[in-house]
């Protein structure tokens, strides 16, 4: 929260150009280019450092992204380790549809958890750069965002102190609970909102993948998915009403419905182990407009929430976290506000052609499942678009794989 109330701080209060909040792939991205430019920052992060290297996430990476990081020095161990994949397979009506997305742009997959990504950000920011990251952090407040001398301040977790760290500016990274989103003014803030109407059980299974690509089960009964995550892990999703418990999803109803979902005649059958997760997730969107107000810039999901649907929330995180470090680097280094002037308008940008994507492909997978006829009628003309029109197979592919717009330029 914003506190413009006087505090009690110690006279030796800290400052660098730039306080990061969160550690997440966004705050870590932005910390390793700001650190790399020799620009000075300090990342806040409520976690510790064991949890935000082991909290289970998203795992599929564009390729621009992994460019854009590898020219940062930044993906010498993703590349090393990495699967890819070039093609996504949809099973609809008892047959399967390979779409070969790389086929058709040139661009593919990488398939890369979100720990380990966040791990080696951590790794190289702060074991080999030496970078300031401070984990365990409470009570975070933000001061004086929208004046000249913001600050930032929270609660040493091993003395119990107030600490205080002025800056120039601040980058909110904390998530969609964080405290950077919450300290907009509803006044100068807009926030943007799409909910689906449907559940996501949100699964991770100690099994190696039953396939070689992701997999989309569309089904009267509700939507399925499979995607590895490793060669022993795989993540699966399954439709289930909005505010559903997962502790009604035991193991075998789990299993026989995932079945029901996925299996399609000629297709392997589905390798079956211990749940490791098992979560509700009702699926929204939300787009914060503006990304910025005075001194704080809001990244990734502080600013914005794309539904998993099609794997695009860390992407978006990286692509926030590249152009404020471009913006931020200018500013620092020549004197030129122009890039943060312009970051949310250019961040925006992709974020409503990523958004319109995840609601167009989302009607796709839950309208045979709406009970609603038109919506399954309009559902199945989009499937067969993809595999009759190579106009229509071309535009899935480019946003799929996130190839259009400006994002190539990195």
């Amino acid at each position: 929260m914003i506190d413009s109330s006087p505090t009690p701080f110690p006279p030796s209060g800290q400052h660098v150009p730039v306080v990061i909040v969160g550690a997440g792939p966004a705050g870590l991205a932005l910390a390793n280019v700001l650190r790399s430019a020799c620009v000075d920052c300090v990342v806040l992060e409520a976690e510790s450092r064991q949890f935000i290297e082991q909290r289970p996430r998203a795992g599929f990476i564009e390729e621009w992204a992994v460019r854009a990081l590898e020219r940062h020095g930044l993906a010498a161990r993703l590349l090393e380790r990495a699967q890819t994949h070039t093609e996504c397979e949809f099973r609809i009506g008892g047959e399967r549809f390979r779409f070969g997305y790389t086929r058709v742009s040139g661009h593919r997959h990488f398939v890369y958890p979100q720990p380990l990504l966040v791990t080696d950000l951590v790794r190289e920011y702060a074991d080999t750069k030496g970078g300031d990251i401070r984990f365990g952090v409470r009570d975070v407040e933000l001061h004086d965002v929208d004046g000249e001398t913001p600050s930032v301040s929270y609660t040493d977790p091993d003395s119990g102190e107030r600490r205080r760290i002025t800056c120039e500016a601040i980058a909110g990274c904390d998530g969609a609970r964080g405290v950077t989103r919450a300290s907009l003014p509803p006044e100068r803030a807009h926030t943007a909102r799409l909910d689906y109407g449907v559940g996501w059980l949100a699964l991770l299974a100690e099994a190696p993948p039953s396939s070689d690509c992701v997999v989309f089960g569309v089904h009267p009964r509700g939507f399925a998915a499979h995607m590895a995550r490793s060669p022993q892990v795989t993540r699966y999703y399954l439709e289930c009403p909005p505010g559903d418990d997962a502790g009604n999803w035991p193991h075998e109803r789990v299993w026989s419905e995932l079945r029901a979902r996925l299996s399609v005649a000629g297709a392997a059958p589905l390798t079956e182990g211990r749940l490791i997760e098992k979560r509700v997730l009702d699926m929204h969107n939300y787009v914060v407009q503006p990304m910025t107000y005075g001194r704080l810039f809001l990244a990734g999901d502080a600013a914005h929430l794309v539904a998993p649907i099609a794997a695009k929330g860390m992407n978006l995180a990286l692509y926030d976290a590249l152009t404020l470090a471009d913006a931020l680097i200018a500013y620092f280094r020549e004197g030129d506000a122009g890039g943060l002037r312009g970051y949310s308008a250019a961040c925006l940008r992709r974020v409503w052609e990523y958004q319109e994507f995840s609601e167009w492909f989302a009607e796709l997978l839950h309208g045979p499942s709406s009970q609603d006829p038109f919506r399954a009628g309009n559902a199945g003309a989009r499937l067969r678009r993809l595999f009759d029109s190579p106009v229509a197979a071309a535009a899935f592919a480019e946003s799929y794989i996130g190839a259009g717009g400006d994002s190539n330029r990195r």
